[in-house]
């Protein structure tokens, strides 16, 4: 079970006043990397590129729930977690397309389709539609 964050802008679209579509920030799931979502295409790369983002006037950033949160609260759950220490066997982890990653915490494996990279710290790059 993990938890999705979205992007949103407060403000409708200057041109038609409709309201944008929500951008996939990336997703939580526990004993993980936060699952940064990347969008290359649109200049997305990593998490530098996603602080600008929030940094914009009449940006939004939101939970599946709908929990509005500020950026450092954005920052601190991609940049600061921790897990308990995975034990699972190497078959586990080849499995789960994983890798043991910082903190105790379980990593997705660099294959180039999907995780493009690993962040500077407890994130990982994710590409492509993913929840």
């Amino acid at each position: 079970m993990g938890t999705n964050y979205y992007l949103c802008e407060k403000l409708p679209c200057k041109e038609c006043g409709r309201p944008y579509e929500p951008k996939h920030i990336g997703k939580s799931s526990g004993g993980w990397c936060f699952a940064l979502h990347v969008i290359p295409e649109e200049g997305i790369n990593d998490l530098e590129d996603w602080e600008k983002l929030w940094d914009q006037y009449g940006m939004v950033i939101v939970n599946q729930y709908g929990k509005r949160l500020v950026p450092s609260e954005m920052l601190s759950i991609i940049t600061e977690r921790c897990g308990l220490g995975h034990n699972e066997s190497d078959q586990w982890y080849r499995e789960n397309e994983a890798i043991r990653g910082p903190n105790g915490l379980v990593r997705s494996r660099i294959d180039g389709t999907h995780c493009i990279g690993h962040g500077k710290g407890t994130w990982d790059l994710i590409i492509g539609e993913f929840s």
